[in-house]
């Protein structure tokens, strides 16, 4: 059992400088943009933001931030008020197809909090909710940093009142 090990561990010392090789520093890239967010209850709007780290052409990682900006009108037993998307933020892996050098294809998954308010006649009720979030987009750059992105991702929320929310974004994207 001990040959074992210090073979592994010799092994190892051999194969470090090879890997460290092999990693490079990831490619940053940046978006912000306005999410439509589409739920039972309501429309909402948002500004989001986005920072994107992509470990090679195909993989990467992303976490996002989104500020309500477009509140609904509801009524609820006769009596009017408003919901408001107040914060999100999630984090996700993020699967990449090229297809070109300026269009790339790319599919997420992860894992968010949303906190929605609504207010009723002057009464005030806030909601978090903790969600798994997959979906799928696309980003186009006219040259080598500057571009556009478009995605659509679908919020399924983890609570007893559960829900699902399917959000629709368009933003401007750089690398750096």
């Amino acid at each position: 059992m001990r040959n074992i090990l210090l073979a592994t561990a010799a092994l190892t010392l051999i194969a470090a400088p090879a890997m460290a090789q092999s990693v490079s520093a990831p490619q940053w890239s940046g978006s912000v943009g306005y999410t439509q967010l589409d739920g039972d209850d309501g429309d909402l709007g948002a500004i989001t933001g986005r920072a994107t780290a992509k470990f090679n052409r195909y993989f990467g990682v992303e976490g996002e931030a989104s500020v309500g900006v477009k509140d609904e009108d509801i009524t609820v037993g006769g009596l009017n008020g408003s919901l408001e998307h107040e914060y999100d933020a999630a984090a996700y892996g993020v699967a990449i197809l090229p297809i070109s050098e300026n269009l790339e294809l790319f599919g997420r998954l992860g894992y968010g909090t949303t906190s929605i308010k609504a207010d009723v006649a002057g009464f005030t009720a806030s909601e978090d909710g903790e969600s798994v979030n997959y979906g799928v987009g696309a980003n186009y750059f006219f040259d080598g940093r500057n571009g556009i992105r478009a995605d659509i991702t679908r919020r399924d929320f983890t609570d007893d009142n559960g829900g699902e929310v399917d959000t629709y974004g368009l933003g401007y994207v750089r690398r750096f």
